[in-house]
């Protein structure tokens, strides 16, 4: 009697732990890994995006620093690391230290790349720093004395573009079609006898007392306290093709939190903000 009363219990028990194995009969795997795959797709989907953008202090880290809260808006966190020089920005970018920057123009970054063998590109352009001539010693170009010190930035880029503009105020000529691309090596006629010399950008606003002229990019310019359209002797006009950039990976460069950085600086806010704040001496590119 007690075993037909074991075995009884014993079928009772397999057949109700086989019930509860049972799946639901609507159930079947992929519907299961569907519902799984969407509930993680929309948790992510919500969750917001960190952009690590390197820029010069000003005006790009201030242009960035005023489109944080739209930005975050639209799900993009945007943490912003300042440099003071045009080589470490490019980089961290390609060494994906850092997502973009913002502190160059075109001419810059394809040497850049070219020197070092890189591959970053243009995710859109922003603004325009008209490149102006200063001085503490003289007020006008015609006060330069015989042999006065004219310092310019050191790299290609920016070095080429100093020239030719010193080549537009009549102070010096260039080999006929070197354009912006001339180097001291390029100078063909040079009545004042200008002694040339060649400094890292971001030093040029600290040699103003050491040299008799310095041609300074407006963004050092500007962090120095100096008025470009105030203090500048002389300095590029409006149609410069110096246009500030946004720069990023070709990895990247199309991705959906870096085209709304990009939308953001090319919005009609941050030009009212450009024309506002800066007064002339930053131009809106867009």
């Amino acid at each position: 009697m007690k075993k037909i009363l074991f075995l009884s219990l014993t079928i009772v028990l397999a057949f109700t732990l086989s019930a509860c194995g049972q799946k639901p009969e609507n159930t079947s795997p992929d519907s299961a890994s569907a519902s799984a795959s969407n509930e993680a797709g929309s948790t992510a989907s919500s969750e917001p995006v960190t952009l690590k953008v390197g820029a010069t202090a000003v005006p790009q880290a201030e242009i960035l620093e005023h489109i944080v809260p739209a930005l975050k808006a639209e799900g993009v966190n945007l943490e912003i690391k300042e440099f003071t020089d045009y080589v470490q920005p490019n980089v961290q970018v390609y060494e994906k230290q850092l997502d973009a920057n913002f502190f160059q123009h075109i001419p810059y970054m394809e040497q850049f790349n070219k020197d070092r063998n890189m591959d970053l590109v243009k995710v859109t352009g922003v603004h325009i720093e008209p490149f102006g001539a200063y001085s503490s010693k003289i007020k006008k170009t015609d006060e330069l004395k015989d042999g006065a010190s004219v310092a310019i930035p050191n790299d290609p880029s920016n070095g080429g573009r100093a020239l030719a503009l010193l080549e537009k105020n009549g102070l010096i000529k260039l080999k006929a079609g070197v354009g912006i691309s001339g180097t001291v090596k390029d100078i063909t006629e040079n009545p004042k006898n200008l002694k040339l010399k060649e400094l890292e950008a971001a030093m040029l606003p600290r040699a103003l007392d050491e040299v008799d002229l310095a041609l300074i990019n407006t963004n050092y310019a500007i962090e120095a306290g100096l008025n470009p359209m105030k203090d500048a002797l002389f300095i590029e006009d409006k149609e410069s093709p110096y246009v500030n950039i946004l720069t990023a990976r070709p990895d990247n460069a199309q991705s959906d939190a870096m085209q709304k950085l990009a939308k953001a600086l090319n919005s009609e806010d941050v030009k009212q903000f450009i024309n506002d704040k800066y007064k002339g001496a930053v131009v809106p590119a867009f």
